[in-house]
């Protein structure tokens, strides 16, 4: 048998290796030949064997004689590990001549697998390692053996150097990617910064040895060559060394090494080695000639890119600094202008150029010789403008690998780090060069003549428009770091470029409302099937689109919460041109979106500012015009998208501007769109009947009524602008064809739905007078409610329930109070509260009679945890509405716990976080409440014996809840009773992590009477040898002695 084993005396070396290998047999075999037993007992003869007591005679036994790679892998595994454990018990030159042996076993075998020979030269790394703690084992004997290796000239050999440095490396590199071999995060800490003073330092100096040895030569062989990659590598994984700063915790340790792509921060000690500006030469050397070979290429400008990124305490002053950045740039501009640049280098010069302009401040980047600093800006614009138009050409090839592109954002990222900062350089320093890599942009994305979009290398348009549209993620998402840059540059620039987006989008949408009247003209004279070219309509519409994303990013920031500002350049651009404005023919051009703008007279005498909203209205207003000439077929829902998406970025911005906020105030905007202003109610009255008619046309496509009704919370959301909305008429006609639930509203899909029902709350509540607020109750919410209980309180309801109208009608309800839900706001939760609760105690009943419609209970779940999220963060205020709900919530868990397994994964975690916050942070009623919820979820898994199901998962971190809330935490007797049975349902069902936190709890007392005192109390509560089940005489008992336990202990450990 395997118990044996452990005992190594007992069996010769022979019997072992025998053992090994046909263990090894059953590891490797097929699943089908082998039996589940069969595997775990050869599993287990090998851990035996690893963990067997000075195994090294035998490892080194099996290493000579053995055939099997697999028995090989597991023996250098078994050294490793065994070194580590016996370090105290071993002299010093058992330990040398271990390493030795190891050394020389992978030198003689040099047909070794691969994977045996990097364990075995891991085994190497480790023992290196552990001995510099102790010093025992000097590090520079292995240089000077490497070194000797290196300078044998037989490439064999130079490789396998290489591997020996490569596995030193990975070792030291970082606590977490390491061999683990039971030691702490400290240890592995102290580790590396002994290594990066010096011996990182010693491997660096021999790598550059040996680029620069090859360098020189002229005709590398196919094995030379691979040497050469080798250490390429190698230079690359020291220059991506992540430099672990003296004294960092245990947390930041593990912290600062999870950080993805390093930027180079090396200790003073490397002054020497780094700043030498030959080591940079031979990097850009190195580059220029094997850059044909894509994969090398990657690794030299990876390592350029690190010295590109040098910052820290390796630079003595600011002198330093800027002389090492001068040579640098020096050096990249003379690699870029003497190539052609290759696909394969476009990634990696965009990120050395990126490291450059994010890693050395901009007073450094600014010391710089004036010439060589406004040469690198001009190579900077004429790689993005490069960069931008391959980028586009990817698009059009629809390439599997962006390389362009993924470029292009990296240099459009550098552009906007740059011009954010106008300390360093004065205002026009850029504008040439936002005007260059703005047109270049623009000119991408439209279509032929202008632009050079959809042209492939050779002028050829390319594929079928139809198809593009269909599989694209939505470009404002897809592009949105990209138009934020140039969106950026577009404002640096607005002198050239306001007036440019004006002319452009101006002109395609004339070109549009003509060429639709042309098709409604051929409509009217041959009603026949359409013969017609789509290709013009389809340009111009992809033309519009790119021309409005970019103009929403120029005018306009993306915010998350906070109210955003109208962008300096943009107001500063409008107060400096106001002089030449005439207000009334502004007004005139914002107000009359049906005619051309270049018709109206005195148009050039116009703020540009708004007339660049104009022309997006005017665009607006031919769709309208389209749709009521029955032609919506002919339209392109991505136009009405990208208008809806405007208008509602617009509005949040410059909709009402309000003057508090800025330190200067442009008079047109101001006059326009202020506070009380004509301009600003006629443009509400304006977006909600688009609002409205978009509703009604739009309904089949989904996308576009979701970014309608957005558009409308966005008129809503902030009270003034609410109380501009329900002035107008139209908007009093949508709430009651809502509320009636007539079509086309009826139709919209739910979620749509959802979000017009949340903006009727939020308009309806905006309103201080109690009037409007009266008007709302009897026209919006009250119809809602009547509605719901005429239905639900039928006679004969059970019988019809299942009928399609009725559900929908339970459906649209539930939906509208998922609405009503996400407008709540501190000053109305008491009222919607109030409100919903009505339907919540109606819901229980409707979750029985649809118990076998998952769809609809879980969206009554659904209502439940939308109220929680939304209400009960305000609720704290009143205890007794909290009550009520967590009581139905209870009672949902009580009566259908088996319907909440099968929730979908977000609504389950939002119900378990409602759960979490009721049992932790409200009133001990509720408290109590959420644990008598959690016996019957713990049932109902312990049923299931399902270990992977998230439900499985929350009750393994309510058990930590309730286990800390019981021993931790003082509280009245009526809740140790509540939590007392939902802790022992919870230990059943994951007993090994309750041991687990019993031990964790114990290994943390310092005080030996308390430990003491513990373990016995848990000894005693669960100390029996039969496992708890959920028994109910078990039960009983175990609540008995917890009452016991909590005498014993209760507010010894109280945190509180």
């Amino acid at each position: 048998g395997c118990h044996s084993l452990t005992n190594m005396a007992a069996l010769g070396a022979a019997e072992v290796i025998a053992q090994l290998e046909s263990a090894a047999k059953v590891l490797m075999a097929p699943p089908s030949l082998v039996s589940h037993e069969q595997r775990q007992h050869a599993e287990h003869i090998f851990l035996s064997f690893r963990k067997s007591k000075s195994p090294f005679a035998v490892c080194k036994h099996i290493l000579e004689t053995s055939k099997v790679d697999y028995v090989l892998f597991q023996a250098a595994t078994t050294i490793m590990e065994a070194v580590v454990r016996e370090w105290v018990l071993l002299e010093k030159n058992s330990i040398e001549s271990l390493r030795t042996f190891l050394l020389t076993y992978v030198l003689q075998r040099p047909n070794l697998q691969k994977y045996v020979r990097e364990q075995i030269l891991l085994a190497v790394a480790v023992i290196v390692k552990r001995g510099s703690l102790d010093k025992t084992i000097v590090c520079n004997s292995i240089f000077h053996e490497v070194s000797h290796l290196i300078s044998s000239g037989n490439p064999v050999v130079q490789t396998l150097a290489c591997s020996i440095l490569t596995a030193l490396l990975s070792e030291f590199s970082s606590s977490t990617k390491t061999s683990n071999i039971g030691l702490s995060m400290e240890f592995h800490g102290s580790c590396k910064r002994i290594f990066q003073e010096d011996d990182l330092r010693q491997i660096f100096v021999l790598t550059v040895e040996v680029l620069q040895e090859f360098s020189r030569r002229e005709n590398l062989s196919a094995q030379m060559s691979s040497v050469f990659q080798r250490y390429l590598a190698l230079a690359n994984q020291v220059l991506s060394w992540n430099f672990l700063p003296p004294n960092l915790g245990r947390h930041y340790i593990a912290m600062f090494e999870s950080s993805q792509n390093v930027m180079l921060k090396p200790t003073e000690s490397w002054r020497e080695t780094l700043l030498d500006s030959r080591v940079m030469d031979l990097f850009f050397t190195v580059h220029r000639k094997i850059r044909e070979d894509s994969d090398m290429a990657q690794d030299s400008l990876q390592c350029l890119a690190q010295l590109a990124s040098i910052h820290g305490p390796i630079f003595p002053d600011e002198r330093a600094q800027v002389d090492y950045l001068a040579h640098f740039i020096e050096g990249l501009l003379n690699m870029i202008n003497g190539i052609e640049i290759e696909d394969s280098e476009a990634v990696g010069i965009s990120n050395v150029m990126s490291n450059l302009i994010s890693e050395f401040p901009r007073s450094i980047l600014t010391a710089i010789p004036s010439e060589l600093f406004s040469s690198f800006i001009n190579c900077l614009t004429h790689l993005t403008c490069s960069f931008g138009k391959s980028a586009a050409l990817e698009e059009v090839l629809d390439k599997d690998d962006m390389v362009y592109m993924e470029a292009y954002d990296k240099l459009l990222e550098s552009w906007l780090t740059l011009v954010q900062d106008n300390k360093h350089f004065h205002k026009g320093f850029f504008t040439q060069h936002a005007v260059q890599v703005f047109n270049s942009y623009i000119q991408c994305h439209l279509a032929a003549p202008e632009g050079t979009r959809n042209l492939t290398t050779n002028g050829v348009t390319s594929r079928d428009e139809e198809e593009i549209s269909e599989i694209q993620e939505d470009d404002r998402e897809m592009f949105s770091d990209q138009l934020a840059s140039i969106g950026m540059l577009g404002r640096i620039a607005a002198d050239h470029c306001i007036p440019l987006l004006i002319s452009l989008l101006e002109d395609r949408v004339t070109r549009l409302h003509g060429q639709l009247q042309r098709q409604q003209q051929q409509f009217l004279s041959s009603p026949g099937p359409a013969s017609l070219d789509n290709k013009v309509l389809d340009d111009l519409y992809e033309d519009i689109h790119w021309l409005l994303l970019v103009t929403g990013y120029l005018l306009a920031d993306d915010t998350q919460g906070e109210t955003p500002l109208i962008p300096p350049e943009i107001m500063e651009y409008s107060i400096k041109h106001a002089t030449e404005v005439d207000i009334n023919t502004t007004l005139q051009i914002l107000g009359s979106p049906g005619e051309k703008a270049s018709s109206i007279p005195g148009c050039n005498r116009t703020d540009s500012v708004i007339r660049l909203l104009a022309a997006v209205l005017r665009a607006s207003e031919v769709e309208s015009r389209a749709t009521r000439a029955n032609l919506a077929e002919l339209l392109s829902p991505q136009m009405g998208k990208d208008i809806m998406w405007f208008l509602k970025r617009w509005t949040k911005t410059y909709l009402l501007v309000d003057e508090k906020l800025y330190d200067q105030i442009s008079l047109p905007l101001s006059t326009a769109f202020g506070a009380d202003t004509e301009g600003a109610q006629w443009i509400v009255g304006y977006l909600l009947e688009k609002v409205i008619s978009n509703l009604s046309v739009w309904i089949a496509e989904q996308d576009l009524a979701n970014d309608t009704v957005q558009l409308l919370v966005t008129l809503v959301e902030r009270r003034e602008r609410a109380n501009l909305v329900i002035k107008c008429e139209s908007w009093w006609n949508l709430a009651k064809q809502y509320a009636s639930r007539s079509p086309p509203l009826n139709y919209l899909p739910s979620s749509v739905q959802r979000t017009l029902m949340k903006a009727l709350v939020l308009a309806g509540f905006a309103h201080v007078d109690t009037e409007t607020k009266q008007q709302y109750w009897t026209e919006v919410l009250q119809p809602l409610q009547q509605r719901f209980l005429n239905v639900i309180n039928q006679e004969n309801f059970q019988q019809i329930c299942q009928e399609e109208e009725v559900k929908q009608e339970i459906i649209a309800t539930l939906e509208a109070l998922c609405g009503i839900a996400e407008a709540t706001q501190i000053d109305n939760v008491a009222i919607l509260f109030t409100f919903l609760m009505d339907f919540l105690n109606n819901c229980i009943g409707l979750m029985e009679i649809y118990k076998n419609t998952p769809e609809t209970v879980n969206l009554i779940i659904e209502v439940f945890v939308e109220v929680a999220h939304k209400q009960i963060c305000y609720l704290g205020e009143f205890p007794s509405l909290c009550n009520q709900y967590y009581k139905l919530i209870t009672f949902i868990c009580e009566i259908f716990p088996e319907k909440i397994p099968q929730l979908p994964e977000e609504l389950f975690k939002s119900l378990m976080y409602s759960l979490e916050l009721g049992m932790t942070s409200m009133t001990s009623e509720v408290s109590q409440l959420c644990l008598e919820a959690l016996t019957p979820l713990a049932e109902t898994c312990a049923k299931a014996q399902e270990a992977e199901s998230p439900l499985f998962a929350a009750t393994r971190h309510f058990l930590k809840l309730v286990f800390d809330m019981l021993v931790l935490q003082k509280h009245n007797a009526e809740l140790t009773d509540a939590a007392g049975e939902a802790f022992y349902t919870l230990v059943c069902l994951h007993q090994a992590e309750y041991s687990e936190l019993v031990e964790t709890l114990l290994s943390s007392q310092q005080d030996p009477v308390i430990y003491q005192r513990l373990a016995d109390a848990f000894n005693s509560l669960t100390g029996s040898s039969t496992p708890p089940t959920l028994d109910r005489k078990q039960r009983m008992a175990f609540l008995k002695s917890l009452k016991d336990f909590m005498a014993n202990v209760g507010g010894l450990l109280c945190v509180k």
